[in-house]
């Protein structure tokens, strides 16, 4: 922390680092053998999406660029009822690995075009113990936490606190709780 940034108690804001999403595979690794949550083939990028051509122009190629593979995932957009755009991928459970490049590659595509402010998160979901969990990437603080939905508007924070310490050597995780926003109803959960 600079001098000036401490006397007037502005904090920077930390690196958002879109490649900490390729060291998701090999978490899901530990999720399966440490913590018997196994990887669904389902992610999801949030954003806030922005009226007019430019924008709706870069969402089609985004979602051309990953169906066009006809070995590809499937590929939805939805709005959820706060008003964000979902864009959400669904491969083989399998391939974890082209699971993140496509959600690396859809950030990556929104925030070339200029569209960064409007990014939100990205999720993939992993299933175990009766229950569906997120694991979630702030884009804007470059951390992960998870969210472990158990009913409507309820969630299991024992849980989501034993994924963040089972992926805590492996994965930047959010430190405070705080920011760990409830997804409730996310699609792709």
């Amino acid at each position: 922390m600079r001098w000036l940034d401490a006397v007037t108690g502005r904090r920077r804001s930390p690196k958002n680092n879109l490649d900490a999403l390729f060291l998701v595979p090999s978490a899901a690794i530990t999720l399966q053998t440490a913590g018997g949550w196994t990887p669904t083939g389902r992610g999801a990028v949030c954003y806030r999406a922005v009226a007019g051509p430019a924008f709706a122009q870069t969402q089609d190629e985004i979602t051309a660029l990953i169906d066009d593979d006809p070995d590809a995932p499937d590929v939805q957009v939805s709005r959820d009822g706060f008003g964000f755009t979902w864009l959400v991928v669904e491969g083989s459970p399998d391939d974890m690995a082209d699971l993140c490049t496509d959600l690396h590659a859809v950030n990556a595509s929104l925030e070339a075009q200029g569209f960064a402010d409007g990014l939100l998160c990205s999720m993939v979901t992993f299933e175990g113990h009766g229950r569906t969990v997120g694991l979630v990437y702030l884009y804007k603080q470059g951390t992960f936490y998870a969210f472990a939905p158990t009913g409507a508007h309820q969630r299991d924070n024992l849980t989501e606190i034993s994924v963040r310490d089972l992926l805590a050597a492996e994965l930047p995780m959010e430190p405070e709780m705080h920011k760990w926003l409830a997804l409730w109803n996310a699609p792709g959960l």
